[in-house]
């Protein structure tokens, strides 16, 4: 038994495509939508900000951290650059001002949690109660629409018929799976957030790294912030609500631990994957939305849950 846990928890990633594929067919028989091409796209394109800010937290788990602020900064980001737009700024311009926005409050969770010792629970609720608050002051609560319409193309328009976001996401989950388990840099989170003593007394900068892993994680929710705004046209400076509970379910359901050391991209991205296609079958039955908030909870629960379960058995 205690084998086959371990070998469980080894290929949590091959059992969550297999839990993909087995819900996929269900689904198909439970709703004859579910599996058109118009749904299915919206599926992919929905899942697109929660992905790329999955790719940051996976990256913050491993290395024993997390982040509560990421949507709060996905909104943040999104209304700066909708309001650079409409202030006549170049789009290029708009793009990069948002991502070092989002770099720079990662720098801020970094400096929190590094140097002033501020649990991450705390100093990341705080930066999302700023962030969000920002973002409803600098616009008083209403969207900013009518953006460019070669922005909204990174959102609406793309080869194969899917917008170039998706694209994007795609090619980041691809590339930051391959640099977390194979670059040096990045490899040595897993050993800052499985042992971080030992993994000072072996060299690794962790300090530098720790914040390092803010940043990025802040940058991605900027970026995503970005590529939500193109695809609605329209910055919300309320937009991805409670997102950041279900990235954090998404990457333990892909194997990531909260007490660090564990997880991976491909897992966080095939999480998100998953909760996705739950919430759009039950969007197919006729759920109310309020009970699929009930949904992620118990996802979110579940997931931890075994995670723990798994750990223990391993020890």
């Amino acid at each position: 038994m205690t084998e086959a846990v371990r070998r469980l928890a080894a290929f949590r990633e091959l059992v969550l495509i297999m839990i993909i594929v087995v819900s996929g067919i269900v689904m198909s028989q439970l709703s004859e939508f579910f599996f058109t091409e118009g749904n299915l796209r919206s599926v992919v394109i929905g899942m697109v900000p929660g992905a790329i800010i999955a790719i940051g937290m996976a990256v913050l788990l491993a290395s024993g951290g997390f982040d509560l602020s990421v949507a709060a900064v996905m909104a943040l980001c999104g209304t700066i650059c909708a309001y650079l737009l409409s202030e006549g700024a170049p789009i290029p311009l708009a793009i990069v001002g948002a991502l070092l926005l989002g770099a720079l409050v990662g720098s801020g969770n970094g400096v929190l949690v590094t140097f002033l010792r501020v649990n991450p629970l705390v100093a990341t609720l705080g930066t999302l109660l700023v962030a969000r608050g920002l973002a409803l002051v600098i616009t008083e609560g209403y969207n900013i629409s009518n953006l460019p319409p070669s922005f909204v193309q990174l959102g609406q328009e793309g080869p194969l018929d899917l917008p170039w976001m998706v694209w994007i996401m795609l090619g980041l989950v691809l590339l930051a799976d391959l640099a977390l388990r194979h670059t040096r840099f990045l490899r040595q989170v897993y050993y800052m957030g499985g042992n971080e003593r030992a993994a000072r007394l072996s060299g690794i900068r962790v300090d530098a790294l720790r914040v390092f892993t803010y940043v990025f994680s802040g940058t991605l929710a900027g970026l995503a912030g970005v590529l939500l705004a193109a695809r609605l046209n329209t910055a919300v400076p309320t937009a991805g609500q409670n997102l950041e509970l279900t990235v954090i379910a998404a990457a333990v359901l892909g194997g990531a631990s909260l007490t660090g050391g564990e997880g991976t991209v491909l897992g966080a991205a095939l999480g998100i994957a998953f909760l996705a296609l739950l919430s759009n079958a039950l969007t197919l039955l006729h759920v109310s939305i309020f009970w699929q908030i009930v949904t992620t909870g118990i996802v979110l629960i579940a997931a931890v849950s075994l995670d723990m379960l798994l750990r223990r058995r391993q020890a």
